[in-house]
């Protein structure tokens, strides 16, 4: 299954091996149709529904919040973000120590790319483990490893106590999308 032929039973496929957060990655723009049907297999589910880049598209598909880079807007922007979401969840990027010092408005913070990654053509030089534990070292927030993470190295991340890892090829290029997402959400678990 390919998650760009088929990013509704992908997601289907990933929430029911267990996964509760889906981010909607739409680099192109977002096609209403599948936000719209996003929000309702990630409801159904239980599971969080974040947009990725466009925070002014959160109310408008009734995501859970929201998922900003280093392009989408400065750090100095998310108080006013977080006035317009209210309680929804905002999540940012961040590569080095001083940017996730400066995202204290963000509810978490994504950091990465871990490993080398191929979903990510400007994820840069992988930080690796070292990397990771020195950035989330630096804010109390919770930290989303990004980048190149597998169900090889998935428990090395763990380990790092980091909340959350976020992946894309690691579901995408399985056989078994839904067997991988469970395999995974049991490492993880463990």
């Amino acid at each position: 299954m390919n998650a760009e032929g088929d990013p509704l039973g992908l997601t289907r496929a990933i929430l029911e091996g267990g996964v509760r957060i889906v981010q909607y990655r739409a680099k192109a723009g977002i096609v209403p149709a599948q936000a719209e049907a996003l929000r309702e297999l990630t409801r159904a589910c239980n599971a969080l529904f974040l947009i990725n880049d466009d925070w002014r598209a959160v109310e408008t598909y009734d995501a859970d919040g929201v998922h900003l880079g280093p392009d989408d807007v400065g750090f100095d922007m998310l108080p006013d973000i977080r006035r317009s979401l209210g309680e929804r969840i905002i999540g940012v990027s961040c590569g080095t120590s001083d940017e996730a010092r400066a995202a204290r408005a963000a509810d978490y913070i994504g950091v990465g790319s871990v490993y080398a990654t191929s979903s990510k053509s400007d994820a840069g030089n992988p930080i690796g483990l070292a990397g990771l534990k020195e950035i989330a070292a630096a804010t109390a927030l919770p930290i989303a490893a990004i980048g190149g993470i597998t169900a090889e190295n998935l428990r090395d991340v763990r380990e790092t106590g980091v909340a959350m890892a976020a992946m894309i090829s690691a579901f995408s290029s399985a056989a078994d999308p839904r067997k991988a997402a469970a395999a995974l959400v049991g490492i993880w678990n463990a």
